[in-house]
């Protein structure tokens, strides 16, 4: 039987704007197993970003269940899903999101840090990491001493930081040119294979899409195969 990492069932979202009732998720069933790489195309507006940040517990449904790991997050308090994203979920962005003043290597260690581990499993997780995206000759460069595909490499790592069950990405090649897309989606086929982890990313990419196990498009809140 094949576990599922994911689950929604009848998931839905509304945003009130000035008594205007906006539905971004409408009945949205979805089915990830684990160790798949999933994606999802659609327009923008068309809430492909909505439903990832539900999935992530980075938002609340208005409707419906999510369950991740076997975990119902709609049920879990702002603590406990705050531990749950830290622990569970890793998420790479399109803008990298890496901060500025810190290193490769200290960008990578930062949720480490904030999962409280010692220093020494700390520097021994962030030097394998650094290994795996063949990034370690770079561990104490800057994000501006970086070219954009090497700052997705390290936002990758930062991702796996805490060895994640689920990895979401929302545009994580829409700053990238071909070579490095490709080499983005190279480098996530090996983690999946080597390590077992679910992908789910959101694009507009034909070479992630392409890649992936399975397609979804999104429109107007309606997801469909």
């Amino acid at each position: 039987m094949v576990e599922n990492i994911v689950e929604t069932v009848n998931l839905s979202k509304v945003y009130k704007r000035k008594n205007v009732e906006i539905v971004a998720l409408n009945d949205v069933n979805l089915q990830i197993p684990k160790a798949q790489i999933i994606c999802i195309n659609g327009p923008s507006g068309s809430g492909k970003t909505t439903l990832l940040n539900i999935i992530g517990g980075v938002d609340r449904p208005t409707r419906g269940k999510v369950t991740v790991d076997n975990v119902d997050i709609t049920r879990l308090g702002e603590s406990q899903i705050t531990r749950f994203r830290l622990e569970k979920i890793g998420f790479i962005f399109q803008f990298h999101n890496l901060f500025p003043t810190l290193t490769a290597f200290e960008n990578i260690e930062l949720p480490l840090i904030l999962s409280k581990k010692p220093k020494e499993t700390r520097e021994k997780r962030v030097s394998d990491l650094l290994e795996i995206v063949g990034m370690k000759e770079r561990a104490d460069h800057k994000p501006d001493e970086l070219s954009g595909g090497e700052q997705q490499r390290i936002a990758i790592a930062r991702a796996l930081t805490n060895n994640p069950t689920l990895i979401l990405a929302d545009e994580p090649t829409g700053d990238l040119d071909s070579e490095n897309a490709i080499a983005f989606m190279k480098l996530v086929k090996e983690l999946n294979k080597k390590q077992g982890q679910t992908f789910l990313i959101v694009t507009h990419d034909p070479l992630v899409s392409q890649e992936c196990d399975k397609i979804y498009a999104i429109r107007d809140g309606k997801l469909r195969e």
